[in-house]
């Protein structure tokens, strides 16, 4: 089938690449003609695992193509997916003018029946305003359909996760285009939910918010523990065996971050007070994501004392492993607070630096984990990439001043550390 995607970020790109290797013929378009001309060039923009090769092949097999042609997007695909930004607005609502200004160029473009589907995270009710816009726009009067069909993709394994996802959400307003959405995501054998379109923008935010509320809970637990002599991990495994509950995403640690769970509960709480509703419990899973940080600083701050003019290698600037985004990063945070202190960090991350850079002007970026502890007085881990867990901490000892390690993802076991002559802390353990 021909699909065009308009927006080649995170969503836009995997989707589209995930789409043509199922075996659809997929055109994805962008404002952006400096990304259009990299992604043409075999250059990606973003680093996701296992994406640069499957781009390759099906550019190599012509199943994926890309254009700045909006007008031409239209022309290609009977179904048309938007996956541009939805970034959030300073009240926390969602800022939606790309999505607006997508729907009017899809519409004054459009010259026979097309199915227009939001991929884009968006408040409830979008729908209903993108298919005014069209109307709105589209002078030669063409019918249409507009479909809500939010994506689960975690970044660092979003390919794993649109190639085999647990659920499919198609919301619509009829049933008409039902049948072509099912013929699209047949080659996934994946379960299929039908929903109203109110609903189904609903679930998106209520998935992530849940998310993000058990990633707080962890972390609340997690300073019982401290104050108790618990071990977090012993007590999240515990809870996790209960499969009413389950252990993904019950990890303690400096706490959420990323482009999707800040956004999407500020946006999910501005939703429900515009539709009258005071989502308090949301309020406070925010309020303990901002508290876990300050309370990782005034532990680094108790153990160092002074931390002015203190030298601390930090390892890890993405906001989790497995990819290169710096948005709403903890680590990144947590750096911004540790030299608002005024100590020197030195910093690493596998694949983070490049976007991190213009965040972190006066952070000494290193070519690798030693050469950031060389002369440290103490060392954080920021970010859970596997590779920190297979250092040689003996070596990275040996160039630090004083052996201080301070574990803000839990990587590492706290017996091993100590018997290797560190003094290490973690996150409620």
């Amino acid at each position: 089938m021909k699909l065009t995607i308009i927006g080649t970020g995170y969503v836009g790109l995997v989707t589209g690449t995930c789409f043509a290797e199922k075996g659809h013929d997929v055109l994805c378009v962008d404002n952006d003609p400096a990304k259009i001309a990299m992604l043409q060039a075999g250059h990606i923009p973003i680093y996701e695992p296992g994406l640069e090769s499957l781009v390759h092949s099906n550019v190599a097999a012509r199943r994926l193509r890309f254009t700045t042609d909006t007008a031409e997007g239209v022309r290609h695909g009977h179904v048309i997916f938007i996956g541009v930004p939805t970034p959030p607005r300073p009240d926390g609502s969602v800022d939606m003018r790309f999505v607006e200004r997508v729907a009017r160029d899809v519409a004054g473009a459009m010259t026979e029946y097309r199915i227009i589907v939001d991929k884009s995270t968006v408040p409830v009710k979008t729908g209903l305003k993108v298919a005014e816009s069209i109307k709105r726009y589209n002078k030669a009067g063409v019918d249409f359909d507009v479909v809500s069909n939010p994506e689960f993709m975690r970044e660092g394994c979003a390919v794993e996760d649109q190639m085999k996802p647990e659920r499919i959400v198609v919301g619509v307003a009829s049933q008409r285009p039902v049948a072509t959405m099912r013929e699209v995501y047949a080659p996934f054998n994946a379960p299929i939910i039908v929903t109203d379109i109110n609903s189904a923008e609903l679930i998106k935010h209520a998935s992530n918010s849940f998310l993000a509320l058990k990633i707080s809970y962890a972390n609340a637990l997690s300073a019982l523990c401290e104050a108790s002599h618990a071990n977090i991990q012993q007590v999240v495994d515990g809870i996790g065996m209960d499969k009413r509950i389950g252990r993904a995403f019950l990890n303690a640690g400096l706490g959420y971050g990323g482009s999707c769970f800040p956004k999407d509960i500020s946006a999910f709480v501005a939703i429900a007070q515009e539709l009258g509703y005071d989502f308090r419990l949301l309020k406070e899973v925010q309020r303990i994501n901002s508290d876990q940080l300050q309370r990782f600083v005034k532990r680094i701050q108790d153990t160092l004392w002074v931390l002015q003019d203190k030298v601390i290698a930090v390892l890890g600037l993405a906001f989790k492993s497995n990819t290169d985004d710096v948005r709403c990063s903890p680590a990144v945070d947590l750096v911004l607070a540790l030299q608002k202190e005024g100590a020197h960090i030195r910093a690493y991350d596998p694949q983070a630096m490049e976007k991190a850079r213009p965040l972190l002007p006066n952070v000494t970026l290193c070519p690798d984990p030693c050469e950031a502890a060389r002369g440290a007085d103490a060392m954080i881990i920021a970010t859970e990439w596997d590779e920190f867990k297979n250092l040689d901490f003996g070596k990275i000892k040996s160039v630090m001043a004083h052996p201080t390690l301070f574990d803000g993802r839990n990587l590492l076991d706290p017996v091993t550390m100590k018997n290797l002559g560190f003094t290490y802390i973690s996150v409620g353990r």
